[in-house]
C-alpha cells in the first residue's frame, strides 16, 4: 500500500497522452499487488490464499517490467525509477518468503 500512494504521485507527472495507456496500466497492476493478497486472505483455504499471493507477484512483475518501461520512455528519471524499483523489490523478497512459509506450514 505504501508503494501505491508513493507510486501515484508519480504517476501525475507522465504524459497527458499516456493517461489511458502506461500511466492506467501501471496503476492497475500496482493496485493488484495488495487487491489479491487481501482477496486470498479472506478465502479461508491455505491453497487458495497461495494462489492469490502467486497472482500478487504476476502482477508484481508486471509492474516492475512497467516502471522499467516508463523509465525507457524517459517518463520517469533515475532517481525515481531506482527508488520505485527497489520498493518492488522489497516487496518481492517479502511476497516470497510468505509464500514459503505458508508452504512450510502445510
Amino acid at each position: 500500500m505504501d508503494f501505491i500512494t508513493e507510486l501515484y504521485p508519480l504517476l501525475k507527472t507522465f504524459p497527458k497522452e499516456e493517461q489511458f495507456g502506461l500511466t492506467s496500466q501501471l496503476k492497475r497492476s500496482a493496485i493488484s499487488i495488495p487487491s489479491n493478497i487481501a482477496e486470498g486472505y479472506g478465502r479461508n483455504s491455505k491453497n487458495d490464499f497461495i494462489r492469490f499471493l502467486n497472482i500478487a507477484m504476476a502482477s508484481l512483475f508486471e509492474t516492475q517490467t512497467q516502471l522499467e518501461i516508463a523509465f525507457r520512455l524517459e517518463f520517469i528519471n533515475k532517481t525515481d525509477y531506482t527508488k520505485q524499483f527497489e520498493q518492488t523489490r522489497e516487496i518481492e523478497r517479502m511476497l516470497s518468503s510468505f509464500i514459503q512459509s505458508i508452504k512450510n506450514n502445510q
